[in-house]
């Protein structure tokens, strides 16, 4: 649980307008990206067994093929890592894909679990390339994504008709 509380303390951190990452930690995260997207496959299931593992009630938003929706899941963060330095023009399509989210059943307490089961993951695909500084990059990036997505999430409560 303690690592539920960390995540949770960092989306309260980021704002949800505008990246809170800076070069150093774009630098480190989508190197240490690379590092992982060979081993993708093994990093999404490992993901989803911790996610799982953090909240069972979470499994029942996943309808679908686990291993197609990890494919997707470790694509979308690999774009996310790739465009941090450009984070305006994804901001958008974070924002739609937080809406579709929360129609989905993802309520804003989920991304601090999501979160946690994400940095544990990249601890065991990177082992000791997953020093401090790398885990603060992708706790800030984390936490200013989640927070564009709970956005969008919350504009969509206000204007229904854009879901």
């Amino acid at each position: 649980m303690a690592e539920s509380a960390h995540a949770t303390d960092l989306l309260r951190v980021a704002h949800p307008f505008a990246s809170t990452v800076n070069q150093l930690e774009i630098f480190l995260v989508k190197n240490s990206f690379r590092r992982v997207a060979p081993i993708a496959d093994q990093a999404a299931a490992l993901f989803y067994a911790r996610l799982f593992d953090l909240d069972p009630s979470l499994r029942p938003l996943f309808r679908g093929d686990l291993v197609e929706q990890g494919r997707k899941l470790m694509h979308l963060i690999g774009i996310a890592a790739g465009t941090l330095d450009e984070f305006n023009v994804i901001l958008p399509a974070l924002r739609r894909l937080g809406a579709r989210q929360a129609a989905s059943g993802v309520r804003e307490d989920h991304y601090a679990t999501i979160g946690a089961a994400l940095l544990w993951t990249l601890e065991k695909g990177l082992g000791p390339s997953f020093t401090p500084e790398v885990k603060a990059a992708w706790s800030t990036t984390y936490a200013t994504v989640a927070n564009a997505m709970i956005e969008g999430a919350r504009q969509s409560e206000l204007t229904p008709s854009t879901r």
